[in-house]
């Protein structure tokens, strides 16, 4: 009987630091929680290590604020989102419409910095060669009858910008418009919209300006085979956004602190990998039109 007790005192016991255990790996934010910042971004290729890619940011925000920060990898769009609600992480790259996810599902969080470019992003309509589509200033009617795919389903410049302007363009949202079925490449995002125009597998798409004109410059699109057919007009996209909870393990101001890091920094190797040049102020109402452009098309932000 005596060994029965204690049996059951003893895994009791390692149930009970079990579960503690478990509360500080879920964003614990009491005084005995792990002090290291954990933050988070949006892939925008597959295939790359994400830790590795981020590391100048990562030891710049390490070394500025006397705070360790650690890269924690988001395999897709919703998992960013996710993991930062959950308290997982809580500074987070996000595009704008993760960004909207993110911070109605976090009260108190805050768009705080986003690149010189980002108030006028947009989107390319690329298509390959063989279409015989060329730039032009006006919508291009002709992608109707081709095969043709999106970036992520969450992504702001891959999907919901672009659906945005198609139904502005045609009246139609893209299931009514297209008379061919469209895809997604998901976790290959806007890496993937130009491979698979490339290939062939596609016969045009659309993705991110910025990540167009960084592939291009390093010989990863060619634009003898890859023709940017259209541009949209402008809208406002990525942003650092970060978490309250953050304040409760490193005291009131530290949310400041930290946009004043992303502000101050000018080291190219560090912007570089956000594929920014300079990071400037943000605000939430920064993205509202955002918001409502996801209501407009019955995008469930959820």
């Amino acid at each position: 009987m005596k060994n029965y007790i204690k049996g059951a005192f003893t895994a009791s016991i390692i149930a009970s630091a079990v579960a503690l255990t478990s509360c500080g790996e879920k964003g614990d934010t009491s005084e005995g929680a792990s002090k290291t910042i954990y933050w988070t971004a949006i892939p925008d290729k597959s295939g790359t290590d994400q830790a590795e890619r981020y590391k100048p940011l990562t030891d710049y925000l390490s070394t500025k604020l006397g705070v360790e920060f650690k890269y924690r990898n988001s395999n897709d769009y919703s998992a960013s989102v996710a993991s930062f609600s959950q308290g997982e992480t809580h500074l987070a790259w996000f595009g704008g419409v993760t960004g909207v996810q993110a911070r109605d599902k976090v009260e108190g969080s805050l768009a705080i910095a986003q690149g010189k470019i980002d108030p006028k992003y947009k989107s390319f309509f690329i298509a390959h060669k063989d279409t015989g589509l060329q730039p032009s200033e006006t919508f291009p009617m002709g992608i109707k009858d081709l095969t043709f795919t999106f970036g992520s389903t969450s992504s702001t410049s891959g999907r919901v910008m672009p659906t945005h302007f198609i139904k502005q363009e045609t009246g139609k949202l893209p299931e009514d418009f297209f008379s061919k079925p469209f895809k997604f490449t998901g976790k290959r995002s806007h890496g993937g919209v130009a491979a698979d125009v490339a290939s062939g597998a596609v016969q045009a798409g659309v993705m991110s300006y910025s990540t167009y004109n960084k592939m291009l410059k390093k010989g990863e699109i060619d634009q003898d085979t890859v023709i940017k057919i259209w541009e949209t007009p402008d809208y406002y996209d990525y942003n650092f956004t970060i978490h309250p909870a953050i304040e409760k393990i490193h005291g009131e101001g530290f949310m400041k602190k930290v946009q004043q890091a992303l502000l101050e920094c000018e080291d190219p190797a560090v912007l570089d990998c956000i594929n920014r040049k300079k990071l400037i102020s943000a605000k939430n109402d920064d993205f509202n039109n955002i918001a409502e452009i996801m209501k407009s098309i019955d995008f469930d932000a959820k």
